[in-house]
């Protein structure tokens, strides 16, 4: 049996790996799409064309690979740990989403949502001050 150090720690590190890989992939897709730009699909030729598009950009598979990494280290935080700490906690991925945004893709951040980002911090706070499993493992 792990100890409760050992497994908060690597409840810790695990939703680290979901805060960075999570906002990182779904910018990594939207700058790819960004790429290919805005998507008409009318017939089964240009869907065909479309897919060969998507599936030929390394920014969207690198933005698969990071989501795939996401869901990995999610499924296993859920198996150590509460979802009622785990989905709060991992919120703090709201505050790379916006960094990503405005460092990768250039988008302006006003700063009413920087303060709404750093809101969800404070309660990512305190939420990560509780124990991360209230219940018994079956």
């Amino acid at each position: 049996m792990k100890s409760a150090a050992s497994l908060h720690f690597k409840t810790f590190l695990f939703i680290l790996f979901m805060v960075a890989f999570g906002p990182l992939g779904n910018v990594l897709l939207g700058k790819g799409m960004k790429r290919i730009g805005a998507v008409q699909v009318t017939n089964l030729a240009e869907a065909w064309h479309l897919l060969v598009r998507i599936l030929s950009s390394p920014t969207i598979w690198a933005g698969i690979v990071s989501l795939l990494s996401f869901f990995v280290a999610y499924m296993l935080v859920l198996s150590w740990a509460d979802y009622s700490y785990v989905q709060p906690a991992s919120s703090v991925s709201y505050a790379m989403v916006a960094l990503l945004a405005h460092y990768l893709l250039r988008e302006a951040i006003s700063p009413l949502r920087w303060f709404g980002v750093l809101v969800i911090c404070l309660g990512v706070l305190v939420v990560g001050h509780t124990p991360p499993r209230t219940t018994e493992p079956r």
